[in-house]
């Protein structure tokens, strides 16, 4: 256990660099062990969570390298080959959910698992569809540890999406990689698209259209081998939220946050912000390797509390911790809609929000099963509580946000998750300006 206090800070300011898009890292790596030739990616996310993928990968035969000037080296050596031990993902949700998915087309025996989080989170909403394809799973109450055995299928394939998960479509995406026929995937409400984008960049003959019912489809089809090429992965938007709703809270606060990405259907958090009120200006708008990207400037606002609809869930679904913190802050009441997936994350952050804002003198309670009321005071919260974590990095990171602008500090129980996603983020945070540090009883 590593127990941190957060104390109140007089503003941040400077430039920072917000590590590499963990969703974007999992799948360059996925993909450039699939692909034909010697992919080169350049700001992989050095996570551990990423890097669990990356070992994973190398148990099934994968070659990957790190250069002395930091670019990553993946290259295929021919087909998976069937490890000779658990594989084991550590953290990483994202991770063995998407490599479930590219080893179900693969006729060899591979046993999953994870820590004591990962264990604990289902896992049939991937399973179940993936079972469809011919792949076989061996589990207790669908979850980690898991005994999968793939299977070489050329059949079509069609799957039409119960829920909006950008990592059970990439699954099924990424399991029809080696069928000869067509893999179809109906999406009627759109998530994040970073599997599409990067097929597309590796020569995957993809499509996605509207049908006449507005429904997403997703067409891979078959026959078509990957070809490997250079992935520049952008600063993720998940982690750069801290850092802007850290500087939005603070007084005299004066960021810039460098290369962040801004997939369309990634950046609910921000459109929710500058209806908020919050001072964010995009600077040098660019586009690489098919991602949009740009530079946020981002200065202390007065920010005012709203009613964030249930639509915007799935563009921002792993936002809602910090969005919570910024309510708190803001004038008047916000509602969050439609958050029913945050419980079953790497804790259940539905609760935890709603019990970490209560010991920091935020009135929060739920309406309904899947909604939060956030009384914010519009102006600096009491703080003082001691959050419990329970491995889950985005709370954790989330608090310790919180404890820069409130009266009192905040302790955090545990960060020791925190690696799985930002390991900077303490030292960068404090170079800006917080004042975050070891806290013993």
């Amino acid at each position: 256990m590593h127990k941190v206090i957060s104390e109140k800070t007089n503003g941040l300011v400077g430039t920072l660099k917000i590590p590499g898009d963990k969703s974007i890292s999992h799948r360059a790596l996925i993909l450039g062990s699939v692909a034909r030739g010697t992919t080169e990616i350049k700001g992989l996310l050095e996570s551990e969570d990423v890097l669990n993928t990356a070992k994973a990968l190398q148990k099934l035969g994968t070659l990957i390298r790190k250069t002395d000037e930091g670019l990553w080296i993946v290259q295929s050596n021919g087909p998976f080959k069937q490890p000779d031990s658990v594989i084991d993902m550590g953290n990483s949700g994202t991770g063995v959910r998407l490599l479930m998915g590219v080893l179900a087309a693969y006729p060899i025996r591979v046993e999953l698992t994870g820590d004591a989080s990962l264990r604990s989170r289902p896992m049939k909403r991937i399973t179940d569809p993936l079972s469809e394809t011919g792949a076989v799973f061996e589990t207790t109450n669908g979850k980690l540890p898991i005994v999968m055995q793939g299977y070489a299928d050329d059949r079509a394939f069609s799957y039409t999406m119960p829920v909006a998960s950008a990592q059970l479509k990439s699954a099924l995406l990424l399991a029809g990689l080696r069928k000869k026929q067509t893999t179809t995937v109906y999406e009627p409400v759109a998530c994040r698209d970073h599997t599409e984008r990067m097929l597309k960049a590796f020569g995957a003959d993809i499509t996605v259209e509207k049908n006449k019912d507005n429904v997403n489809v997703i067409t891979l089809r078959g026959g078509n081998t990957l070809k490997a090429c250079s992935v520049f992965v952008p600063a993720d938007i998940s982690s750069a939220a801290f850092a802007i709703v850290a500087a939005l809270i603070t007084g005299n606060s004066d960021i810039t946050v460098e290369n962040v990405g801004l997939n369309p259907l990634r950046t609910g958090i921000l459109d929710v912000l500058l209806k908020m009120g919050a001072d964010i200006r995009f600077e040098n708008k660019r586009e690489i390797a098919g991602e949009p990207v740009a530079d946020l400037r981002v200065r202390s606002s007065s920010l005012k509390g709203i009613d964030v609809p249930a639509e915007t869930a799935p563009s921002m679904i792993d936002e809602y911790p910090i969005l919570a913190i910024a309510a708190a802050f803001a004038d008047g009441e916000t509602i969050l809609r439609g958050l029913s997936e945050l419980k079953v994350k790497e804790s259940d952050r539905f609760r935890a929000i709603i019990d970490g804002l209560n010991k920091n003198g935020i009135e929060c309670g739920e309406i309904g099963d899947d909604s939060l009321q956030i009384r914010g005071i519009g102006k600096k919260p009491c703080g003082g509580g001691l959050i419990e974590s329970k491995l889950d990095h985005r709370i954790a990171m989330s608090f310790m946000v919180m404890g820069m602008a409130s009266e009192n500090p905040v302790c955090i129980d545990d960060i020791s998750s925190v690696a799985t996603s930002f390991p900077e983020f303490i030292s960068l945070m404090n170079k800006a300006g917080a004042n975050i540090h070891d806290y013993c009883d």
